[in-house]
Formats: structure tokens, C-alpha cells, sequence
């Protein structure tokens, strides 16, 4: 297709309609996917109007249109689908939308990839590129309004999971690369908005198995649970949490199920085996290094024989 003027209204009214055109398969409505011709010519359209001499160069006035179609579509259509939903639902309304969301990045930026060949290049320090304007739209306008809600949706399902419950860790992790992905090479959303929560909820759920465990159980059925919670704590690192989580969770778990409670183990310890033991309230710190019923087994005096009965791995929801 050559060269050819065109005027705002005509060559935005076109650019519209494939716009239109692109909302309709994002959402899955009856809309046959765009062709080579039909890509070529928004392309070009796009491409000439950027093209031409001013007064009728309309670069400035599509990068403002390419914010705005995001805007609009946030508004009048993402925004109100998720925060309508709660619970698990809202969780996969939420990665539907995100997944959406960046497939119309991916097309549009592609239509209007004139502008970051040329009008952003030469604009960059106050034009951010055409990517990061579609993501800084869903991260102002979706993100920052409902994390919170998603975040509280994540937690609980969490819980449910220590407590004993199946539940869909595939969900999860779709949600938290969200928190992870927003950040664009930046870890402070996953950081603020996600982890530290889970770390405040992790101490919380752990002191509070730790008070009610140092009192009913013995000491070996105790350490027994602690290093199943670990496991699954790690397990859970594995299938959603991000890696850069494991070192943290690991340490919140110890030092609420061990560190705070050494001086009962200690003493539980004591009364249970009938003779000096060696953990005294020096060892925290390997404790702390090497989870501690590995240390204490590697430390038994051979003599004393017993050894210890295997509990199943589901002592760590007993009551």
C-alpha cells in the first residue's frame, strides 16, 4: 500500500475499528482473527500518519490515543469484571484479565510500532515506550486498586493449604508472578504488596501451632512436626512462591517454632531423656544454621539406643 494523506478523523475512525476488532477476540467473542492484509494496513495507516509533515503529523496525538484505548478498555470493561468477584473467583478473573491485558499489548504495540521506532526514540526521556505504557495502565489503574484484595484472596487459600486442604496451586502462582511481572525487573511490588504479608501470616500461623504443640506434645513428636512444617514451607517455594521467598520463609519458620521456644525444648528435652543433654541456650545459633532436630540426632550419645519412631507426615495438622 503507497503513500497516501490522510486526515485525523478518517485515519482514526479506521485504527478505531480494528481497535474494536482486537477488544473482541481478547474477550473471546465471535471475531475472526486479523489477517496479514488487515494487520499491514493499520500498520501503514498508522505509519502515514506519523509520516506526515506537520500541521498533520499525528504522532504526539496516537501515542496519546495508544494510552487512552488502554484507559478506556480498563475502565469500562477489566476493572469492573474483577472487583465484582471475591474469593478464589476474583483470583481467576484477575489472571484472565492480566493475561488479556498483555495481548493487547503484544497487538497494539505491534500496530503502533512506528512510534517506538521513531517518534519514542527521539522523545525517550519523557515518552516512555509503548510496552511500559501498557503495563504502567494495568499496574495504575487494576493492580494498585485490588491488590490488596488479591493479596488477602492468596493468604487464605495459603492457610487453607496448612491446615490440610487441596487447593489450586496453579491459581497461585499465576496470581503471585502477577505481583512479580507488575514490578517490570523490579522486585518492590512482590516485596511490599505480597511477601511481607506472608511472612506476617506465616508468624503468625506458626507461633500460634508453636504455643498449643510445646504443650501437648513430647518433645521428639514436636520436632517431628517442626521439620515437616519446614518441608512444606520449602515445597511450597517450589510450586508458587518466587525462589528469592525461600530463605525468608525458612528462617520465619524456625525462629517461631524453635528459636522463641528453646528454653521448653530444652527442658522438655531434659525431663524426657533422663540424662545431660547437650543443647543448652548457647546452641541457638547452630540452631538457627541447622534445623534442630538434625543437630540433636547427630548429637545423640549412641549409647542411649533408642531410636525414633516415624510419624506420619500429617503430625503436623494434628490438633
Amino acid at each position: 500500500m503507497g503513500y497516501q494523506f490522510i486526515e485525523w478523523d478518517q485515519g482514526w475512525d479506521y485504527i478505531q475499528k480494528g481497535i474494536t476488532k482486537l477488544k473482541r477476540i481478547v474477550q473471546g467473542l465471535p471475531e475472526p482473527q486479523f489477517n496479514s492484509e488487515e494487520y499491514m494496513r493499520l500498520y501503514t495507516t498508522i505509519y502515514n500518519m506519523c509520516s506526515q509533515k506537520h500541521p498533520h503529523n499525528y504522532s504526539r496525538q496516537l501515542y496519546d490515543k495508544y494510552r487512552e484505548t488502554f484507559e478506556e478498555y480498563i475502565t469500562s470493561t477489566v476493572l469492573p469484571s474483577v472487583i465484582e468477584k471475591h474469593g478464589e473467583c476474583m483470583l481467576q478473573e484477575f489472571v484472565k484479565c492480566w493475561e488479556n491485558h498483555k495481548i493487547m499489548i503484544r497487538w497494539l504495540s505491534r500496530f503502533f510500532s512506528f512510534l517506538d521506532d521513531y517518534y519514542i526514540a527521539q522523545n525517550h526521556a519523557s515518552h516512555p515506550g509503548l510496552n511500559e505504557v501498557g503495563l504502567n495502565c494495568f499496574r495504575n489503574m487494576v493492580y494498585q486498586k485490588v491488590n490488596a484484595n488479591v493479596r488477602f484472596a492468596v493468604l487464605v487459600l495459603i492457610g487453607k493449604e496448612r491446615e490440610g486442604e487441596q487447593i489450586d496451586r496453579a491459581l497461585l502462582k499465576n496470581v503471585i508472578d502477577i505481583f512479580v511481572e507488575i514490578g517490570m525487573g523490579h522486585m518492590d511490588p512482590y516485596e511490599k504488596d505480597f511477601e511481607g504479608y506472608m511472612l506476617i501470616d506465616t508468624r503468625d500461623y506458626y507461633s500460634h501451632k508453636a504455643s498449643r504443640w510445646i504443650w501437648e506434645d513430647t518433645y521428639t513428636n514436636y520436632m517431628l512436626k517442626a521439620e515437616e512444617c519446614l518441608r512444606r514451607e520449602r515445597d511450597r517455594v517450589s510450586h508458587y512462591l518466587h525462589p528469592s521467598s525461600e530463605k525468608k520463609l525458612v528462617e520465619n519458620v524456625k525462629h517461631w517454632l524453635v528459636v522463641v521456644n528453646v528454653t521448653q525444648l530444652i527442658e522438655k528435652k531434659h525431663s524426657e531423656s533422663g540424662c545431660s543433654a547437650w543443647l543448652t541456650v548457647d546452641n541457638v545459633e547452630e540452631l538457627s544454621r541447622k534445623f534442630i532436630a538434625n543437630v540433636i540426632l547427630e548429637q545423640e550419645v549412641p549409647a542411649q539406643g533408642s531410636t525414633l519412631v516415624q510419624q506420619p507426615q500429617d503430625a503436623a495438622m494434628q490438633e
